[in-house]
């Protein structure tokens, strides 16, 4: 009784399909570089290291030619003319390391095999070693430290593969009495060298995928800070936004009853005025319910405007840090988006010195000149040397301060000074005198000049 087996049998051709897409993949590694012919240093800041991998391969093949030639001169006996045409096809292929090790690899490697063939017709000598002769060998083992450096690890093991197997088949070759202990060397040193320049190329591609990514990371931090301080600014214009949506829907409703003697078609009119109110309303709201984050309530209290700037900078003042306030009186009719803005500016500013220059002297300044508001905070450097009180802060002071100013229609100007201190200038457009409500659909303005700050 016979007894099948549990499961099919494995396909007989497995391991031949396998060692044949190996091979395959070992054939496309020696015949196709794995990066652009660009010398390592190519990106490099200063000149000098640019031009680096370039002195090293001159000084590679300006000392292994003569050298090459020498040794085989007058160790091995090879004829001058052969021996200078085997030096330079053994040698000035160093040239190549910079941009093209693969390139380079593929001629020093026939033409050290056909050096060592030339050698074996000559027979052995005494001192001699065979097949890689000592300039030839270190010579080589530059060959593969630069494709260690610049390949990937299948271009690697690839050329390591052939480099052994020439060595075996030359050994075959070779009659009893030759010793070819240099091939056996050669595979051993050959391969510390591919692991040392294989490791050092992985660890340099993960240092730069690294710096990659938090330089990504930190434009994604930017962009976010950048939208979470536009939401919060659009938190706290629905209030102003919504107070004049108001005062519109009751003054359409309350207008039949305020006027008398309406025709029925302007009370219709009133009647459609209001409900398109009401509806902006609602959907005011429900865009504020999508910019609000999870789970937070809205802000009851009324905005802060220039009116409460005073009871900010002694607030300031008693936290520990000398503020001297400049308002003008004859503002005149500030809208409620600027009114705000400024505040913030002000309110953001005085935030930043506490922070960075605790105790530095701080001028704030508010006036109206050339229809445009000029808010000005001006802080000198801190009175002692000392640690800010934070390191490292969010970011949101200045991405907030100008996306304020660009809602406005206005512009910004920040910057340190030359004592150290540090300079906050803002400039947004008033409404017109006469004007019955603020425009917040001024075009941009021009950076303030020192006159109106």
């Amino acid at each position: 009784m016979s007894i099948s087996p549990s499961g099919p049998p494995p396909p007989a051709d497995g391991l031949l399909s396998a060692a044949r897409r190996n091979l395959r993949e070992l054939a496309h590694g020696l015949s196709h570089a794995s990066h652009p012919p660009v010398p390592p240093l190519a990106n490099a800041p200063k000149r000098w290291q640019r031009l680096l991998p370039y002195v090293l391969v001159l000084a590679l093949a300006a000392t292994f030619i003569p050298v090459t030639i020498t040794v085989l001169t007058s160790q091995y006996g090879v004829p001058g003319a052969l021996a200078g045409a085997l030096g330079v096809a053994q040698a000035a292929p160093l040239l190549m390391l910079a941009h093209r090790p693969l390139q380079a690899w593929w001629i020093i490697f026939p033409a050290d095999v056909v050096g060592a063939l030339v050698l074996l017709a000559r027979g052995p000598g005494e001192h001699d070693s065979w097949p890689w002769p000592p300039p030839v060998l270190v010579a080589y083992l530059f060959v593969l430290l630069a494709i260690g450096l610049r390949e990937t690890w299948r271009t690697a093991i690839a050329v390591w593969t052939v480099t052994a197997a020439a060595g075996v088949v030359l050994q075959l070759m070779a009659p009893s009495g030759r010793d070819a202990g240099s091939a056996l060397l050669l595979t051993i040193l050959g391969a510390v060298v591919l692991v040392i320049g294989g490791v050092v190329r992985e660890r340099g591609e993960a240092t730069r995928r690294l710096a990659e990514q938090e330089t990504i990371s930190e434009a994604e931090r930017a962009q976010r800070t950048l939208l979470e301080e536009r939401t919060r600014i659009a938190r706290e214009l629905h209030d102003v936004v919504a107070h004049h949506m108001s005062v519109i829907t009751v003054q359409a409703d309350s207008a039949p009853y305020r006027i008398s003697g309406l025709p029925e078609p302007a009370r219709e009119e009133f009647a459609a005025i209001a409900a398109a109110a009401r509806e902006s309303l609602g959907e005011m709201r429900r865009l504020l319910s999508v910019l609000r984050s999870d789970g937070s309530e809205g802000d009851r209290t009324p905005q802060p405007g220039l009116d409460r700037l005073q009871q900010l900078v002694e607030a300031t003042v008693r936290a520990g840090l000398p503020v001297e306030l400049s308002l003008a009186a004859d503002l005149g009719e500030v809208p409620p988006a600027v009114d705000l803005s400024a505040y913030r500016i002000v309110q953001e500013a005085l935030a930043n010195v506490v922070r960075h220059a605790p105790g530095a002297r701080t001028r704030v300044s508010v006036r109206a000149s050339r229809g445009h508001l000029n808010v000005l905070v001006v802080n000198g450097p801190a009175p002692k040397p000392a640690a800010p009180l934070e390191s490292a802060g969010t970011g949101h002071g200045l991405v907030g301060m100008r996306e304020r100013v660009r809602l406005t229609g206005g512009s910004l100007d920040t910057g340190p000074l030359p004592d150290g201190g540090f300079r906050v200038a803002a400039r947004m457009p008033l409404p017109p005198a006469g004007s019955p409500s603020a425009s917040t659909d001024a075009s941009p303005s021009l950076p303030p000049s020192p006159e109106d700050l």
